[in-house]
């Protein structure tokens, strides 16, 4: 992979990090019984509220710093393609007026995807520990 390559993999990486951070931190802003409420009133078990809220900051946080990239990306594709098919696929692609469409999600997992496949970067801890590793044997 060219340095270009891995600069926008960096790049891409932290973007989608500060993105699930920010909604992860908007959940517990709102309050987690709120957003259990919430998936309740759209029929998913209100306990996934609490998972997601915490995959999503926990897993925000992880990618700014690159630590476990493979993983964590993996993780929030599974739950983006939840959010399609519990919250947004009635909506359509780029919503109906009163809900969003699930266009940016698709979006999130292409790059989500990249991330579970593209090697690791200089700049994550996942780096790090690798080179650790590799010193080790």
């Amino acid at each position: 992979m060219s340095s270009a390559s891995k600069n926008i993999s960096t790049i891409m990486r932290m973007a989608l990090g500060i993105l699930f951070l920010a909604h992860g931190i908007a959940k517990f802003q709102m309050g987690l019984g709120n957003v259990a409420g919430w998936f309740s009133s759209i029929g998913v078990p209100g306990f996934l509220g609490y998972v997601v809220a915490v995959i999503e900051l926990v897993g925000g946080i992880a990618l700014i710093l690159g630590l476990l990239t493979r993983y964590v990306s993996g993780l929030l594709v599974i739950v983006l393609i939840g959010a399609i098919f519990t919250a947004k696929l009635s909506g359509g692609l780029m919503g109906n007026g009163q809900g969003a469409g699930y266009e940016l999600d698709i979006a999130f997992i292409l790059v989500a995807l990249h991330l579970v496949f593209a090697p690791t970067t200089r700049l994550s801890l996942d780096s790090l520990f690798s080179r650790r590793e590799s010193t080790k044997q």
